[in-house]
């Protein structure tokens, strides 16, 4: 084989290499990414990071004087629904387990799925606000003009009595956004108890 045809032989071979290598890292780089989705809902699950609340299936063994107003916000993006808590706030003690429900109403003339998106601000009181039921841990599907009652159970963690960057908080903000979901998306339930069961009206 002449020198210069051995030289390109190699060249070419050198490029399929590289672009094996290209072709192998995207597509680690594609599965990393999907894994990463569940991942950092986990992490964010099991932290409180972002203010996403926590999930627990039994209560705190005590509770402090120290006390908290819960707001309660509710928000629609692209569904026929109308949404909002039955009461604006309530005043807990840490420790102290409280249920509050929120009322949905599919204002169409057709059946629809939603699935809410959830959190707590400020995000450092993520950590310590703690689920235990909520339809937010499952897709919600409305019949046209069906009107459900949705029950949130929770506690704020008396543990948060000992963090210094949380010492002066007074009013913690639960928050929901229910988004279009197709059939059957809805997601295991972590942590939570049963008797969540919506009530029809």
């Amino acid at each position: 084989m002449a020198t210069g045809e051995h030289l390109q032989s190699r060249h070419d071979g050198a490029n399929r290499r590289v672009a094996i290598a290209c072709a192998a890292l995207v597509a680690g780089m594609t599965g990393a990414a999907f894994a990463a989705v569940p991942f950092y809902e986990w992490f964010c699950k099991t932290t409180g990071y972002g203010g996403t609340p926590l999930t627990a299936s039994s209560a705190p063994d005590h509770v402090i004087e120290r006390s908290f107003e819960i707001r309660f916000d509710a928000n629609v993006n692209g569904l026929p629904w109308r949404f909002a808590p039955e009461t604006p706030s309530v005043t807990v003690k840490a420790g102290a387990v409280e249920t509050v429900n929120y009322v949905i109403e599919n204002t169409s003339d057709r059946e629809t799925f939603g699935l809410a998106a959830y959190n707590v601000t400020p995000d450092l009181a993520g950590g310590y606000f703690t689920k235990m039921i909520c339809f937010c841990f499952t897709e919600q599907k409305l019949a046209a003009g069906e009107k459900l009652v949705v029950p949130v159970t929770f506690y704020v963690d008396p543990q948060i009595d000992g963090d210094k960057d949380l010492a002066m908080l007074k009013t913690i903000t639960l928050s929901y956004t229910f988004f279009p979901a197709k059939p059957n998306t809805s997601k295991p339930v972590v942590g939570a108890l049963s008797g969540s069961t919506p009530e029809k009206l």
